[in-house]
């Protein structure tokens, strides 16, 4: 449980980069583009201060995400990702003034559920976990040529 803060930054960052690049979205207004200008336009994007800093979260979300692969396993860490759509959803709503529906609500609620299930499951940190080869199984070697 130790790596729950690391994983719950992840997410956090992960929501509000997306909260960051809806906002630059906005502010650009409808995106039309031709063979021509789409060079152009694509810089326009990507620069624009919402946008830029959007992807920037993104980078530190990833580089977090990373830092939590390399302790916990996959199949505990991926699933806290789902709240980030919670977190935007529920950001969306007050920030943007978008819609939260019945559905979406219930369907956050399983979310919610769903995560607090993962959590309680228990996770074991990859320094706990013996080598594989000492539980008699065999581990890929992607990086050697047989």
């Amino acid at each position: 449980m130790k790596y729950i803060p690391f994983i719950l930054f992840t997410v956090a960052t992960n929501a509000a980069a997306q909260l960051m690049l809806k906002q630059g979205m906005m502010s650009l207004g409808p995106i039309s583009m031709t063979a021509e200008t789409a060079i152009v336009r694509l810089f326009q994007i990507v620069f624009n201060p919402w946008v830029f800093a959007g992807l920037v979260t993104f980078v530190i979300s990833m580089a977090s995400h990373l830092y939590v692969l390399s302790k916990v396993e996959l199949s505990f860490a991926y699933p806290f990702l789902s709240l980030a759509y919670v977190a935007v959803a529920v950001f969306a709503y007050f920030v943007f003034r978008e819609d939260l529906n019945a559905w979406r609500i219930a369907g956050i609620a399983l979310i919610c559920v769903g995560t607090v299930l993962i959590a309680q499951s228990g996770m074991s940190s990859h320094s706990d976990e013996k080598p594989a080869e000492a539980a008699g199984a065999r581990t890929a070697d992607f990086g050697s040529k047989s």
